[in-house]
C-alpha cells in the first residue's frame, strides 16, 4: 500500500510539473535506455497487479524507480500487461518494457525428443523440462504411442498437455503412413506398421538404411521365418523399464517372452520404443529387396545378406572387428 501511496503520489507531482518541464523530463526518462545491458528473462505471474509488476521490475533491475512504469502506463494507455516469462533486450527502456508485457510476446522454449526411446525415457525428459507444471500422465500412455519431435512450449504450459500432444501427433503421423502403405504388406493393420517400425528404429540409426532393414523384416514375415532382432529380446528383458546394461545372453535368447523373436514368429505383441516418422514411412514403405540377413558392418551401418551363407560370412567379418582384428 506504501509502494501505491507513493505511486500516487509521484504522479501528482509529476502532474504538477507538467505545467512546467516536467512533462519533457518525464518522457526522457520513459524512453532512456534501461539500466541493465544485457538481455534478461522476468516471469510475470498470472494476476499480477501493477504494483506487483513495477516491484518485480525494479528488484529485476530492469526500471530506476516504479512510479516510471505507473506513469508510463498513463501516459501510453493500451492494453493489459501480460502473464508469462519475457526476454527483455539489454537497456530496454520504460516504454519499450510496457510495448513487451502488453504484447504477450512470451519466451517460446523447445524440448526434442530422440527417436527410439521407450514411453518412460520421454516422460522422463517431459518431467526434467523446465518451466512446465504438474506431472505427467498416470498411468503412462503405451509404449510406442508418442512421436519424437521437437516440442515448442511456454512457461506454465502443462506437462500432461504436452504429453497429449505428442501422442496426437503420433496418431496423425502413423495415420498417414498407413494411408501411403504399399499394398500386399505383410502387416495388416497400422498397430502391426507401428510396432515394425519400433523394431526398425531400435535396429538402425542411419536414415539410408530405415526402408531396406524394413525390407528385411517383410521379407522374413512373408516367407514364416522368425525376425530374430536382438532389440526385441532387450525389451522382453527390461520391458522398456531401464537400459539393458550389458551383452545378450544366450539365456536371454533361449528365454520365453513373448518379445523374444529368436523364438517367437512374427511380430511380437506390441511396440518397443517411440518410432520417428522416418521409420513410419519405411514400416509401410519398405525397400523392394531380396535380402533375409543384416547384421553391423563396424562402421555405423549394416551388412544385407540374400543367403545363409553369405550371411555367416559376413558375421564372421563383425566378429572379428569386435576381437580387435582387421576385417
Amino acid at each position: 500500500m506504501r509502494r501505491l501511496l507513493a505511486a500516487a503520489f509521484a504522479l501528482l507531482s509529476l502532474a504538477a510539473l507538467a505545467a512546467g518541464g516536467g512533462y519533457l523530463w518525464l518522457l526522457r526518462e520513459i524512453d532512456r535506455p534501461g539500466p541493465l545491458a544485457a538481455e534478461t528473462t522476468v516471469v510475470i505471474p498470472r494476476g499480477a497487479g501493477l504494483e506487483a509488476i513495477a516491484g518485480q521490475l525494479e528488484a529485476a533491475g530492469l526500471l530506476r524507480h516504479p512510479y516510471l512504469l505507473f506513469a508510463a502506463t498513463r501516459l501510453d494507455p493500451g492494453g493489459n500487461l501480460r502473464a508469462g516469462e519475457f526476454a527483455v533486450p539489454g537497456g530496454s527502456s520504460v516504454r519499450g518494457l510496457l510495448a513487451l508485457l502488453r504484447s504477450g510476446r512470451t519466451v517460446v522454449r523447445r524440448l526434442t525428443i530422440p527417436e527410439g526411446l521407450t514411453v518412460r525415457e520421454v516422460l522422463a525428459l517431459v518431467s526434467a523440462a523446465p518451466a512446465l507444471e504438474g506431472t505427467v500422465l498416470t498411468p503412462p500412455p503405451p509404449e510406442g504411442s508418442l512421436l519424437p519431435e521437437t516440442y515448442f512450449y511456454s512457461w506454465g504450459d502443462s506437462r500432461a498437455v504436452l504429453v497429449n500432444r505428442m501422442r496426437e501427433a503420433m496418431d496423425k503421423a502413423l495415420a498417414e503412413a498407413w494411408a501411403q502403405r504399399l499394398p500386399d504388406l505383410p502387416v495388416k493393420t497400422p498397430a502391426e506398421a507401428l510396432t515394425l517400425a519400433s523394431i526398425v528404429e531400435k535396429e538402425t540409426g542411419k536414415s539410408e538404411e530405415r526402408a531396406l532393414v524394413a525390407g528385411v523384416f517383410v521379407n522374413r514375415l512373408r516367407a514364416g521365418m522368425r525376425l530374430q532382432a536382438d532389440p526385441t529380446v532387450i525389451h522382453g528383458v527390461t520391458l522398456g523399464q531401464a537400459p539393458l546394461g550389458r551383452d545378450l545372453t544366450r539365456a536371454d535368447l533361449d528365454g520365453d517372452s513373448p518379445y523374444n523373436t529368436y523364438k517367437v514368429v512374427g511380430l511380437p505383441p506390441g511396440p518397443i520404443a517411440n518410432p520417428g516418422l522416418a521409420s513410419l514411412l519405411a514400416a509401410t514403405q519398405p525397400a523392394t529387396t531380396k535380402a533375409l540377413y543384416f547384421v553391423a558392418d563396424g562402421e555405423g551401418g549394416h551388412l544385407f545378406a540374400e543367403t545363409l551363407a553369405e550371411h555367416n560370412r559376413n558375421v564372421a567379418r563383425w566378429r572379428r572387428i569386435q576381437a580387435g582384428a582387421k576385417p
